[in-house]
């Protein structure tokens, strides 16, 4: 699976809207999904004029969720 593929997978039409930047089932991070799709294809502009889009991922407990890009938090990786 290409995340930045154009078309979107099949499992992304079950998706629910995380509020919070984790599945709100198990609260797994977005870094623990088997599987993301990005939908750079119909980004939204903000108040600001910043582009923000729609990232899916289906966890491994089962559930499929959906946050705004500009929701992620800050990542703690470590730059090389």
């Amino acid at each position: 699976m290409d995340a930045f593929a154009p078309t979107p997978p099949e499992w992304t039409d079950k998706a629910v809207h995380a509020y919070e930047f984790h599945c709100p089932i198990c609260h797994s991070s977005s870094r623990e999904a088997v599987e993301v799709w990005l939908n750079r294809r119909s980004p939204v502009t903000t108040i600001d004029h910043r582009r923000k889009w729609q990232e899916f991922y289906h966890c491994h407990c089962g559930c499929v969720w959906w946050g705004w890009s500009n929701d992620r938090p800050p990542t703690d990786l470590k730059q090389i």
